[in-house]
């Protein structure tokens, strides 16, 4: 039942906050994205699953690429609204699904991807079974995802970092555990790179947070961070407010057995 509720959370926050997606700088990282691309290399053929398209920015990077992708979120409000922004890309279409319970047949898609979203998913080695299962035999898996720290402390202060600003947030996984679900899956890992990822704290908070006191709470927990997790994550400060912090980001490239 309580992984029901974040799901319901996670159509709530991304239903009204669906235009601050589609607008993020984050989320709309050309170079990124074209990182993204160059990483899978697609062929015109193929056709592509979008795995909580958001805003779009994978699937509009693609579309040239490739002959289809589908673009497929939990959230309606969210998929209404990116389809109106993409309406030129004749070659997308929109498919309300759940991560962990696709709508589509074994062995469907020449590609898929996910980017930014599997940190809310929470189950996410259902997320990972049902992508692998809808790939065809060879078909590539690119995932992108802010992810954890090893060590507990650190991973712990992150993802309530995260949660205290979004509460449809789950949990950052580590690539440890991520490797681990990908095995399990018949996901072999052919490519990967990490980066540190820059949230500036203004407009980071303001995505999903739904008042003063939350931006409050989380600016509060930040100010309050041991010397550990203010060094590991880089936490700036400017006249005593948060200006920025830093996250572990990861890309993943696996191709299915």
């Amino acid at each position: 039942m309580v992984k029901e509720e974040i799901k319901k959370k996670v159509q709530n926050t991304f239903g009204k906050n669906a235009e601050k997606y589609v607008t993020s700088k984050i989320h709309g990282d050309a170079a990124e994205l074209n990182q993204l691309v160059q990483t899978l290399k697609p062929l015109k053929d193929w056709v592509v699953l979008d795995i909580a398209t958001g805003g779009g920015h994978v699937a509009k990077s693609l579309a040239p690429c490739v002959s289809t992708v589908f673009a497929a979120d939990l959230t309606r409000e969210m998929l209404a609204n990116t389809a109106r922004h993409l309406e030129s890309y004749k070659n997308i279409w929109y498919v309300v699904a759940d991560a962990e319970a696709l709508p589509f047949l074994d062995d469907t898609f020449d590609a898929v991807t996910c980017r930014i979203a599997p940190h809310h998913f929470p189950n996410p080695e259902k997320f990972i079974a049902e992508a692998g299962r809808v790939l065809k035999p060879g078909g590539r898996f690119l995932m992108i995802d802010n992810v954890s720290p090893d060590e507990e402390e650190l991973a712990d202060f992150m993802n309530t970092v995260e949660k205290l600003r979004d509460d449809s947030h789950y949990r950052c996984l580590s690539t440890g555990e991520w490797r681990m679900l990908f095995s399990a899956s018949g996901l072999n890992e052919t490519n990967s790179r990490s980066r540190k990822k820059t949230f500036e704290f203004p407009s980071w908070v303001r995505r999903t947070a739904d008042s003063d006191e939350q931006i409050k709470s989380v600016e509060d927990y930040l100010l309050k961070a041991g010397q550990a997790a203010a060094d590991y994550f880089q936490i700036e400060l400017h006249d005593g407010k948060i200006k920025s912090f830093k996250v572990d980001e990861w890309m993943a490239l696996c191709v299915k057995q």
